[in-house]
């Protein structure tokens, strides 16, 4: 199997497996069905269960991911990540800083880092990371409400200024995966239009094929 960090190089569809957006939904099913249908990057986040259960659940994530060509990220929690042997590790802005992430996790694991505008963005990328999440490029209901979509004009500066690899991210779905062709993209982080699907294998082929 190639190192995980060249597969990033290649990852086109990123699926966030978000507690707050699947609910009463099994993690471990939703990570296999979106594994084995073309997902190159599994993220689990989780804001809102207890400490035992995210435990629980990371735990049984890098049992079903870690020898698979799927690259599993945590989000937020540098330890479970590190005990766990994530793949990686997704920071927010406030989050643990890139420098401390690397020096626990080492340099062969992916740091991605969720951006706003071009500043943080190449800011992310000179201090190390591995790879960005930018948004919200459409209106979503998993961050507030009150954050700006992102331009045409911004993915321009970031496709000329950024080298590491950028997913888009924010309110993507069926009616308007193909504006991301569009404008020239072909990595896409996806929550809502999968994790809500009736049938989440059919939803995240169907984006896997998009973007591919």
């Amino acid at each position: 199997m190639q190192p995980k960090k060249e597969l990033l190089k290649k990852s086109r569809l990123y699926v966030i497996i978000d507690k707050r957006v699947l609910r009463h939904k099994d993690v471990s099913s939703v990570a296999v069905k979106t594994r084995d249908s073309g997902a190159d990057i599994i993220q689990f986040r989780d804001k809102v269960s207890k400490r035992d259960s995210i435990v629980k659940n990371a735990f049984l994530l890098h049992k079903l991911l870690s020898k698979n060509k799927a690259i599993y990220i945590v989000n937020d929690y540098l330890d479970i990540a590190k005990i766990f042997d994530a793949d990686g590790i997704h920071l927010g802005q406030s989050d643990t800083s890139i420098e401390v992430a690397r020096s626990v996790l080492g340099n062969d694991k992916i740091i991605g880092i969720s951006c706003h505008n071009l500043k943080e963005a190449i800011d992310a990328q000179k201090k190390g990371a591995d790879y960005i999440g930018i948004g919200p490029l459409f209106t979503t209901l998993t961050k507030p409400t009150n954050r700006k979509t992102i331009s045409p004009g911004l993915i321009k500066k970031l496709q000329k200024k950024i080298k590491i690899p950028f997913f888009v991210i924010g309110g993507i779905n069926k009616d308007n995966i193909n504006r991301l062709t569009a404008l020239g993209l072909n990595r896409a982080a996806i929550s809502n239009a999968i994790l809500t699907s009736k049938d989440i294998t059919k939803a995240t082929r169907y984006f896997s094929k998009a973007l591919n």
